[in-house]
């Protein structure tokens, strides 16, 4: 028998109804003419914590007995699930303390402040939202405070899932198809509980990081595995290990699951911004980047992506941008062993770059002796096309340069 039912879904919307805002469905144009499908976005970005995770933690603070809310609530969160409970915490009059890893923007950090006030204390432990879950653990081991999991608690994913059933609501219709984001696995197990018994013909396509796929391994591995090497970019979905109970509801349901790159990620956060005037953190984009790469559905079919956050610090849009360039083919590195003599970089500028070429990052790294100094050199080309040609120009001009791939070790500390 399954931990989390379609009931219990449609009873977290009721128990909802005045603590959740109900999110635009709106009909993405620019997806559309870019995938030929019928592409609406779900505005859960638009929530007061700017993210779905209000649904999961209201849902299950709701349900405490007035002794289990005399003790307190704990729990961790690598940002918006930390949002979602500081702003139930305060409305149910609820006293919480609040686990974050290091890595947590300070976007979201002053937003857990802000949407908590008096009833909520922050604490800042470990590198991964797993360091901060183990800390949040021993916590309330220690005080009897409940914990609030992320994700992995049928009170959680029943929250969650009411995503899903507020969709077919606002459509009208069901869609063909559901593409959600996945990291813990609460939204896709909740979203599959509830379309699973109430129409169960809707595909549900969860998009996970590429470095941080851990549902895909759990399925691979018949179980939660925990990942020994975690890409944490997509700091909104980088778990460790998915949940117990999530992965119960993937296994029975079987979602189709897809590994989404950083920069593609990025790339579609960009065209939201630039675009749609849409500001999604990368977990937030993920499910529509995933499109991008494109899915084996029937053109004109109705995609629904859950656009699931909006909680991105803007101190992080250098990288972003620069992750995109480098997706898209437009930027490039070069280590070039410049001859110390006078002229040596215009003869470079002159022989090697191309009239749409940009010089966009310049540094010498050592001095191997008198005569030759490396550099590093980053190259911003007018279109992908343009590699060729500067790569041909490099081979045949006199200084020695070694192309710096994009999975060479190196390229983790030029981002």
């Amino acid at each position: 028998m399954s931990l989390v039912t379609a009931d219990d879904v449609d009873r977290a919307a009721a128990r909802l109804r005045d603590a959740v805002r109900v999110t635009p469905l709106e009909p993405s144009r620019r997806l559309s003419a870019l995938t030929g499908l019928d592409v609406w976005l779900k505005r859960e970005d638009q929530q007061p914590v700017r993210s779905y995770k209000l649904r999961g933690a209201y849902n299950l603070l709701a349900q405490l007995t007035p002794e289990e809310a005399a003790r307190g609530a704990v729990c961790a969160s690598a940002g918006n699930h930390a949002q979602g409970v500081a702003y139930a915490a305060a409305a149910l009059g609820i006293r919480a303390r609040i686990y974050l890893p290091r890595t947590t923007p300070h976007q979201k950090r002053d937003r857990v402040r802000s949407l908590g006030a008096d009833a909520v204390e922050m604490i800042i432990d470990g590198d991964t939202y797993d360091d901060a879950a183990a800390a949040a653990k021993r916590d309330a081991a220690r005080t009897g405070a409940v914990v609030v999991p992320a994700f992995d608690d049928p009170r959680t994913i029943a929250g969650q899932g009411t995503v899903a059933r507020e969709i077919v609501e606002q459509l009208g219709r069901v869609p063909d198809a559901l593409a959600v984001p996945v990291g813990g696995g609460g939204l896709i197990s909740g979203a599959l509980t509830w379309l699973g018994e109430r129409h169960p013909q809707v595909r549900v396509i969860g998009a996970e990081p590429l470095g941080a796929a851990g549902m895909k391994a759990a399925v691979a591995s018949g179980g939660p595995v925990t990942l020994e090497e975690l890409d944490l970019f997509v700091d909104g979905a980088a778990v460790r290990r998915v949940g117990d109970a999530t992965y119960a509801v993937v296994q029975q349901r079987g979602p189709e699951l897809c590994e989404v790159p950083a920069g593609l990620i990025c790339c579609e956060m960009l065209d939201l911004y630039q675009s749609d005037g849409i500001i999604a953190e990368p977990a937030g984009a993920l499910a529509l980047a995933a499109l991008r790469q494109g899915l084996d559905l029937p053109a004109g079919s109705t995609v629904v992506c859950v656009l699931s956050g909006g909680n991105n610090d803007v101190s992080r849009y250098a990288d972003i941008v620069e992750r995109a360039l480098v997706h898209e083919g437009l930027k490039h590195y070069f280590l070039v062993e410049f001859a110390q003599e006078p002229g040596a970089l215009r003869q470079f500028l002159d022989e090697v770059l191309g009239p749409d070429d940009d010089i966009t990052r310049f540094e010498y790294v050592k001095r191997n002796n008198r005569e030759l100094g490396p550099a590093l050199v980053g190259i911003e080309l007018g279109s992908p096309d343009d590699l060729a040609p500067l790569l041909a120009r490099m081979k045949a001009a006199p200084p020695q340069i070694t192309r710096v791939y994009p999975d060479s070790p190196l390229f983790q500390f030029l981002m």
